[in-house]
């Protein structure tokens, strides 16, 4: 069992965006964000694991919403996992590709509105293309600290916390670095 380690903590908006080094299958939280792919294959990467861990009925559930295009997402059970929902948010179209980073920040968009639909406290996400979709940590990072801040500014009061998971620290720590830029930005251009 890996050792859940929090390494960074930012409040904005309402809510509190967590960056954690650790297993999302382990966390106790309301939903957990599938980087998936369109057709709901979860073979290999973060849907495998899910698949592994919760079971074969995650994916059977998710395959019925295919074709799922980057930029929406769908909701499935956990199967035996702790938390209650998966979240399937494409950030490619097939299994295995290469993806640039407006596809991650679609998919954590997309997530993120799909959990205040169905209002939603607490969710972890992955590091949105990191792994197959060979992102970068500081690409993905700052395609999702974009998300999730035009989704707070939009809807301050929607999602209470969003732990921002991996298993590699370089993830959680370069979406954190990302938004505390975009929230001091912001701050300036408002102050000007």
């Amino acid at each position: 069992m890996v050792r859940i380690e929090e390494i960074c903590k930012i409040n904005y908006r309402g809510a509190v965006i967590k960056g954690v080094k650790g297993d999302i299958t382990e966390l106790d939280v309301e939903a957990i964000v599938n980087p998936a792919n369109s057709f709901m294959l979860m073979g290999g990467g973060l849907a495998g694991v899910l698949k592994r861990k919760g079971g074969e009925i995650i994916e059977n559930e998710a395959k019925k919403f295919a074709p799922v295009p980057v930029g929406k997402a769908v909701v499935t059970i956990a199967g035996v996992l702790k938390a209650k929902y998966i979240i399937h948010a494409p950030t490619m179209e097939k299994p295995a590709m290469r993806i640039n980073p407006e596809n991650a920040y679609k998919a954590t968009f997309a997530a993120l509105t799909k959990a205040f639909d169905l209002s939603l406290n607490r969710i972890a996400v992955p590091g949105m293309g990191t792994g197959v979709g060979g992102l970068s940590p500081s690409d993905a990072g700052k395609a999702m600290a974009k998300a999730i801040k035009e989704f707070l500014d939009i809807i301050p009061s929607g999602i209470k916390e969003i732990l921002v998971v991996d298993l590699n620290p370089e993830i959680p720590r370069m979406v954190c670095k990302a938004l505390q830029e975009m929230i001091r930005e912001a701050r300036n251009e408002n102050q000007s």
